[in-house]
């Protein structure tokens, strides 16, 4: 072997050897708040190996190895990536209220996207779940942050609701007849929602939404009107469920609520009339609610300058208060209740507003975190690998100045923000 062979191999083995110890990460703050645990470590040490934690505890105990990159966080309190359970990406609510929607291609709305989704990364949230969108493209938005080519929070995407003729999520209802106008997920009893199911399978998504009752945003529905019976909605369960995805379903109306807990659905988003017997129908059967408390404030002080139709903010009015009111009633009565915040509806990366209502309203800080870390991952089935400061976990972590355990508005303004051990942010 020549002199240049053996010098060749030997630069080779440096640089892989210089990458090998590139690639851990000594981390250290002055707070580490440990979810899963409700605990905070003072004087916290961390180390990432690969995109994971491989160790925790204090400075003291956990010494920086031999050639680590060290982030030092200083005085900040360090806690797991947040975790948003309900958003629409590709959405912007200053751009196409109402009728004006109807004239914004899809190709625009991409583009929105990524601008929004690297707000939410920077905002702290390194996990998302997008429940609904009009076609396909939020998984290729997906795609692109996996590989690599545009900045923002892992996402678990749904693709086009399920969901039936005229109801909200899934039809167009602000055209009129002439144009015949059909939602890309609607379907008309059990068979056909399997079939709509087996579509949305087929294209890649996470998961599947449905809608079980009317909505705010949708023209011609009522709030409290069930939609889909619960053989239809149970079609849609057993079918994602024997493919191994989970179904979310929006749900303002009582009744909507209970059909949804009874067809089997993970996760019910909304819940606005809530009562005792849907709440305990839902400790029973491990429903976790998604419950968006702030977004309210923003529809009726920007809504109609946004272009809101009229029915739709006449609609907020009536819905706001009552679901605060619901919200209370399924903390206080021990219902699992994750993070949501329907962001789309006020503007992405203001996600982080909605965990001051949450304590007004009844959680303590550390059950917002909660909601928004390990119990999130829970709800996902990520349990142990996202939300959360263990060994094994992901290495997504944020800091904050200040304590969010005695004030939770701290998470309105990140610092530093990593997802899967890269550095995102670092202010």
């Amino acid at each position: 072997m020549s002199k240049w062979s053996v010098a060749i191999i030997a630069a080779i083995a440096v640089l892989a050897f210089n990458k090998a110890q590139a690639e851990i990460t000594y981390v250290t703050a002055e707070r580490l708040v440990d979810p899963q645990k409700g605990t905070a470590i003072a004087n916290a040490a961390l180390i990432i190996e690969d995109g994971k934690i491989t160790a925790v505890g204090t400075a003291a105990e956990i010494e920086k190895p031999a050639g680590a990159e060290h982030i030092d966080l200083g005085d900040k309190t360090a806690l797991p990536g947040l975790i948003d359970m309900h958003t629409h990406i590709t959405g912007d609510p200053t751009k196409g209220g109402g009728y004006a929607s109807l004239v914004i291609p899809v190709e625009r709305t991409i583009i929105w996207a990524v601008e929004n989704a690297r707000k939410t990364l920077m905002a702290g949230f390194t996990t998302i779940r997008n429940v609904g969108s009009d076609g396909y493209e939020t998984l290729s938005i997906r795609d692109a942050i996996n590989a690599g080519e545009i900045a923002g929070p892992r996402m678990f995407v749904s693709g086009p609701p399920v969901g039936i003729v005229g109801g909200h999520c899934s039809d167009n209802n602000l055209l009129p007849p002439s144009y015949e106008a059909s939602g890309e997920g609607v379907a008309t009893g059990p068979w056909e929602m399997r079939a709509k199911v087996r579509q949305n399978i087929k294209y890649g998504v996470d998961l599947i939404k449905t809608c079980s009752t009317g909505g705010v945003f949708s023209k011609g529905t009522l709030l409290g009107a069930p939609q889909g019976t619960v053989e239809e909605l149970t079609a849609i369960v057993d079918e994602a469920h024997s493919r191994g995805l989970k179904v979310a379903s929006h749900a303002h109306g009582t009744i909507g609520i209970k059909n949804a807990i009874r067809a089997g659905v993970d996760t019910v988003e909304h819940v606005s009339y809530l009562d005792d017997e849907a709440i305990r129908m839902a400790k029973k059967a491990g429903t976790y609610f998604s419950m968006d408390i702030y977004n309210t404030e923003y529809t009726l002080s920007e809504g109609e300058k946004n272009g809101v139709l009229p029915e739709s903010l006449d609609k907020e009015r009536q819905v706001g208060g009552i679901q605060r009111e619901s919200f209370s009633k399924a903390v206080k009565a021990g219902a699992k209740v994750v993070f949501g915040t329907d962001a789309a509806i006020f503007p992405h990366g203001d996600n982080a507003k909605q965990f001051s209502r949450m304590v007004r309203f009844g959680m303590t800080p550390l059950q917002a975190i909660r909601a928004s870390t390990s119990l999130a991952a829970k709800a996902l089935g990520r349990e142990g690998e996202l939300g959360c400061v263990a060994v094994g976990c992901r290495a997504d972590l944020i800091a904050v100045s200040g304590d969010p355990l005695s004030d939770i508005s701290v998470l309105e303004e990140v610092a530093f923000v990593m997802k899967d051990g890269v550095v995102h942010k670092d202010d």
